[in-house]
């Protein structure tokens, strides 16, 4: 069994960050969220892998190399745009040959992994195995129905009237049938070939198409809040360490990471968090649910439920929460300006200001 990751696409909904960097690769707990999906892929014994890449390419590449520090092996195989999910399959068709494969999309988060639902699929060998889990808003994904007994009828990709309140995961299981399906499909009026349209197709061919409705956690990473709950989640699991210097003005409480080589001096560190390696924290507050990656500094500041991102620095500038802050970033106060009330009144207005 391969698998197929997808780790193309603009990562629109994460700009300014995706502008420099994939979206696959803004770290979750100082961790790529590219490289949860492909340890879970070893995990479940899939150790040949094919990486859609686009034009984030060469940034994808150095990072995952040859797949071996994953125990896997990984074939790249390039999109020249993003035309959809089930183009992803088209283009791979020649790797995969006739080999089941598992379909998994990068800046999916499955906390757990995949190990029994690829486990299922080689016992039974459905046509075509689905993920879904209920969501508050399905209007924004693929959305499956399902008859009285739970057998898939029909999918949507992002309806404006969903029929059920059960979401795509981003994560796929097909037999070598879905080549003939996605071959079948025609373009969607967003100009991509939707891998919800072939997968309707084999329904529509009296194919077997079956589902399972996941209860643990899924996260798309696709954008800010996501991103930091995912964060938030992960860091909820982490086990204390201490590998770095913590100076006697400090104390650190609860699940925190400190990183070789990191400092911390004269601060209060809160977990569960995680400082990289490198990065020296001084007169400053790191609250709960928090990442700061490597060769960062933290000086005379309070920082919570936050991502940092590598080499950035943030200087006297008092709480900063909820954030995702990319690379090489500088936050620092801003100069003060006198301050001024400017006003348009009417006539015989009575106004009182607080100075």
């Amino acid at each position: 069994m391969k698998a197929l990751v997808l780790s193309g696409g603009a990562g629109t909904r994460l700009r300014p960050i995706t502008h420099t960097s994939a979206k696959q690769l803004v770290p979750v707990a100082n961790k790529p969220v590219l490289f949860y999906g492909l340890e879970s892929l070893a995990d479940a014994g899939i150790t040949d892998v094919g990486m859609i890449v686009g034009d984030t390419a060469a940034e994808i590449e150095d990072a995952v190399g040859d797949g071996s520090k994953f125990g896997l092996q990984v074939t790249y195989i390039p999109q020249e745009k993003p035309l959809g999910l089930a183009h992803a399959v088209l283009i791979a068709r020649d790797w995969l040959g006739d080999d089941d494969f598992v379909m998994y999309l990068g800046d999916n988060f499955i906390v757990g992994g995949i190990t029994g639902l690829v486990e299922e699929f080689r016992r039974h060998r459905p046509d075509a195995q689905i993920l879904l889990t209920r969501v508050a808003d399905p209007r924004s994904f693929g959305v499956a129905e399902l008859d009285p007994s739970g057998q898939v009828i029909g999918l949507e990709e992002k309806p404006e009237n969903p029929k059920s309140d059960l979401a795509l995961v981003g994560v796929y299981l097909f037999t070598p049938v879905i080549h003939e399906a996605v071959r079948a499909i025609k373009p969607s009026w967003r100009g991509e070939l939707e891998i919800t349209h072939a997968i309707q197709h084999l329904i529509d061919s009296r194919r077997d198409v079956r589902c399972t409705v996941i209860q643990g956690y899924w996260k798309d990473t696709g954008n800010v809040v996501d991103m930091l709950e995912v964060n938030r989640s992960v860091l909820e699991g982490v086990e204390r360490r201490i590998d770095g210097e913590v100076d006697a003005g400090s104390e650190t409480i609860g699940r925190v990471v400190v990183e070789q080589g990191a400092r911390i001096v004269n601060s209060r560190i809160v977990g569960p968090a995680v400082i990289g390696a490198g990065t020296v924290v001084s007169d400053s507050y790191v609250g709960p649910f928090t990442s700061v990656a490597e060769n960062c500094r933290i000086t005379d500041s309070e920082l919570e439920f936050s991502i940092v991102l590598r080499d950035s620095s943030i200087d006297g500038v008092g709480r900063i929460e909820s954030s995702l802050i990319g690379r090489h970033v500088e936050v620092t106060p801003a100069p003060s300006v006198p301050s001024a009330h400017r006003l348009v009144l009417g006539d015989h207005s009575k106004v009182q200001i607080h100075s």
